[in-house]
């Protein structure tokens, strides 16, 4: 068995698994970030000087500093923090601009 769920890659709370909130808490972020998925835009290549929380932007090709290698992949500022989201086939994202 996976320790993720096929279509999302949302983290499973495992069978004996120590401080299963770390777990559930991911899953919840993660889903917070991809349903009804919006992105503030399309064109960046590299994370704005001041985001604010729940800021999400679809990383442009030739992307630089923290998100290099994020091209056409979704950045999602959480808790201080750029997550990346790999979308998978099927994903539709609304562009705000």
């Amino acid at each position: 068995m996976s320790d993720t769920t096929t279509h999302l890659g949302l983290p499973y709370l495992m069978a004996a698994q120590a401080q299963k909130h770390v777990t559930h808490n991911e899953a919840l972020r993660l889903l917070d970030a991809m349903v009804q998925l919006a992105v503030l835009d399309r064109t960046r290549t590299a994370p704005p000087a001041s985001p604010t929380d729940g800021d999400r932007h679809l990383v442009a090709s030739g992307a630089t500093g923290l998100w290099a290698g994020w091209d056409l992949n979704v950045a999602f500022w959480v808790d201080g923090a750029w997550i990346r989201l790999v979308p998978r086939p099927g994903w539709l994202v609304w562009v705000a601009n």
